[in-house]
């Protein structure tokens, strides 16, 4: 992951990849109060279950690139014998399973770099689901868990998929990306190297980068609604909490593609930021700690990782690419209305409140309806935050904790709104209680 940091790109809609799901829930999207799109209804078609991916295999890429750090001067960087012996590594497993391989060549800073583009052969060619990692580390250090992590996952993935002969609707791709950690390059040049035509069939890219940090959280890109939900639906299926990435918004390879209109999604388990005391509680480790004190140091080698956090991403994975490119697969979660349009929030004033207008369902609302909330805010113990119903019903999603020091509230409640009907328009209501520190609602939406 690089280093740069550069704050989302507000859009006025949630992108959806309705295109690469054949009959996908439509996003429906909403800025001051009103909806772009409604939701539909499609039927759902049986898909092959995901693989439990081994991480022992997993593991055991790590253990070979660690190996190929070791050998070539403890690094592999971009320009160096690590990188080229690396990607030689992930390219002879693929080959040997049946894919396609293509290396393509760019040069930066007057060494050569590589990106290695593997296609699973079959599926519907004008539909593509590519899954990416950047294989290269910092010059400084081996790069296990940045970004062996990522590249070991979706090489034993990919491994799966030939293992078990595959056959999904959506045409599949894997990609190990060179030089992101001077600034994303290898993936930029791929994607500057596309057609129009080429980039039109690119339908969703998944990005996997740092997903095995020793004191992890779970975090998970909120880009596209649906590739979000069905990272979240995993999740919730083995009782993990999740939490919207913000870390590594835009430094790491989906930018490439997010900047040229591709919806993107992925996976993350922190880096140099700190795990906080609510952190720790939610997901065990260590308060006070970064999720990763190895990170882009000399010391992320092999014993730098949790294995439980390798494991259960590795899986979620698998999941997402079985049900992403299956051709008739509504992913689980339901339709995302949402408003994007920042509001500020006045200190210590009265309440604001962003509205989204839901139309087109039937009947009341789920009993357990989501709320993904993204506030900006220097002292989040400031705010109260509540969901307003279309009847003026308002149920509390947060009070105010003097305590609570840190910035921002990056959440998503779940409130029984069974007793509400559906369509009308829902507001979320936020107040500043206590003096000195200011924010404003960035966005926030309802998954029904």
């Amino acid at each position: 992951m690089i280093r740069s940091v550069h704050r989302r790109l507000a859009t006025g809609t949630a992108i959806g990849i309705a295109g690469l799901l054949a009959a996908a829930v439509p996003t429906a999207a909403a800025t001051a109060g009103t909806t772009n799109g409604a939701g539909s209804t499609a039927s759902v078609a049986a898909v092959a279950a995901p693989p439990d991916i081994s991480v022992t295999n997993v593991k055991a890429h790590l253990t070979d690139l660690q190996s190929i750090a070791t050998a070539n001067g403890g690094n592999r960087a971009h320009g160096r014998s690590g990188y080229k012996a690396s990607i030689d590594f992930v390219k002879a497993k693929l080959d040997a399973a049946g894919f396609t391989t293509t290396l393509q060549q760019f040069t930066y800073f007057g060494s050569t770099g590589y990106n290695l583009i593997a296609d699973w052969p079959g599926g519907d060619s004008n539909q593509v689901l590519m899954a990416g990692s950047h294989l290269d580390s910092v010059s400084s250090g081996p790069g296990m868990n940045d970004n062996g992590s990522g590249s070991a996952a979706i090489l034993e993935t990919a491994l799966a998929v030939s293992r078990a002969q595959f056959t999904p609707e959506k045409h599949l791709r894997f990609a190990w990306w060179g030089a992101e950690e001077l600034g994303l390059v290898g993936s930029k040049y791929y994607v500057n190297s596309l057609s129009s035509t080429d980039r039109s069939k690119v339908k969703g890219y998944l990005n996997f980068d740092m997903i095995g940090s020793p004191n992890p959280g779970y975090f998970v890109y909120d880009d596209d609604p649906t590739i979000e939900q069905t990272f979240k639906t995993y999740f919730a299926g083995i009782g993990v909490p999740t939490e919207i990435e913000t870390e590594g918004d835009g430094r790491s390879d989906h930018a490439s593609f997010k900047n040229v209109g591709i919806p993107v999604g992925g996976l993350f388990t922190g880096a140099s930021n700190t795990k906080s005391s609510a952190q720790a509680t939610k997901w065990g480790g260590t308060a006070g700690q970064a999720f990763d004190r190895c990170y882009h140091s000399s010391c992320d080698t092999t014993s730098n990782i949790s294995d439980t956090a390798l494991d259960r991403n590795s899986d979620a994975i698998a999941y997402a690419i079985w049900n992403l490119s299956a051709g008739t697969t509504v992913p689980p979660g339901g339709d995302v209305y949402e408003n994007t349009t920042d509001v500020t929030i006045p200190d210590y004033g009265s309440a604001v409140t962003s509205s989204v207008a839901v139309s087109g369902r039937t009947g009341n609302a789920p009993s357990t309806l989501q709320v993904g909330v993204n506030i900006k805010h220097t002292w989040r113990g400031d705010l109260v935050i509540d969901l307003v119903a279309p009847d003026g019903s308002t149920y509390r999603l947060k009070n105010s904790s003097g305590s609570d020091s840190a910035d921002d509230v990056v959440a998503t409640y779940t409130v029984n709104a069974s007793s509400e009907a559906a369509n009308g328009t829902w507001q979320l209501k936020v107040q500043d209680v206590a003096r000195y520190d200011t924010g404003y609602i960035d966005s926030w939406k309802l998954t029904f």
